[in-house]
């Protein structure tokens, strides 16, 4: 099938097998192998990027599903020379030790403040009415999908509240 499609920002026409995973399109046919193929059954979180803004498990989703969509990756978020304000967190804070998780645990934290911006509720929000708090326990909540087998989570989520401004 014809993809048509805008990664990090530059559009993108393929021809895939419309069973190709959105991961598999952007590891194999893109080359940008900043998304990990961790668990490759959407338990671990190293494959998230944005989608729409949204983050997504990459693994989980078919990538003629994305037509017209515009898709971030880890390559897109900042650079070697301006680094994303998530980036120089995780770097202060230490928020990696393998590294292998943190593409995906960057692209999810990006997206779990945007998401407490707009008012968005998780499982760990208690009043529902008000803007989600920054606690450690609901930054802890919005970040259970992305895995860390060094278990950095105590500096991924002073990282993220860093970024924060807490």
């Amino acid at each position: 099938m014809r993809l048509s499609l805008t990664v990090n920002g530059e559009a993108r026409v393929l021809e895939l097998d419309p069973r190709t995973t959105l991961l598999d399109m952007l590891r194999e046919h893109l080359r940008l192998t900043g998304s990990k193929k961790g668990c490759d059954h959407g338990q671990c979180g190293a494959c998230t990027v944005l989608v729409e803004g949204r983050r997504l498990y990459s693994c989980l989703s078919l990538a003629v599903m994305h037509e017209g969509e515009a898709v971030t990756t880890i390559e897109g978020i900042g650079g070697k020379d301006a680094l994303h304000p998530m980036q120089r967190a995780f770097l202060r804070h230490d928020g990696f030790q393998c590294g292998y998780c943190t593409p995906g645990q960057i692209c999810s934290a990006i997206a779990v403040l945007e998401e407490m911006a707009a008012g968005r509720p998780s499982h760990a929000t208690e009043d529902l009415e008000a803007a989600p708090p920054l606690t450690d326990a609901e930054l802890r909540e919005r970040m259970s999908g992305n895995l860390c087998r060094c278990a950095a989570y105590p500096n991924i989520i002073a990282a993220i509240r860093e970024v924060a401004g807490a």
